[in-house]
């Protein structure tokens, strides 16, 4: 079976409920996914993103950007939580409690 020459992977990120970016783009085999990020145009679209306050994943499990790509990964770029969400639970409970 002959090697791929190139590899189809999404990448996607959702900087607010009405701001996603998803791209489908060609790499070569071996890309990592912060190649694959770089590479999607992501970058220069959501100038303000800052990658180092972000998680990564595929397919809903974190990964990190050293991490090898395969044919048909979705790479996904998660929001940094805004709250914790053991706090929030506690206070939820708190408020229900009283």
């Amino acid at each position: 079976m002959a090697e791929a020459v190139s590899i189809g992977v999404q990448v996607c990120h959702a900087a607010s409920p009405h701001e996603i970016f998803l791209r489908e783009i060609e790499l070569p085999p071996g890309s990592t996914v912060l190649y694959a990020i770089q590479r999607s145009g992501l970058l220069e679209q959501m100038r303000d993103l800052d990658l180092t306050g972000c998680r990564v994943g595929i397919w809903n499990k974190l990964k990190t950007f050293e991490t090898v790509v395969n044919d048909r990964d979705r790479i996904e770029i998660y929001r940094p939580l805004i709250a914790d969400p053991m706090d929030a639970r506690r206070r939820r409970a708190a408020k229900t409690a009283k």
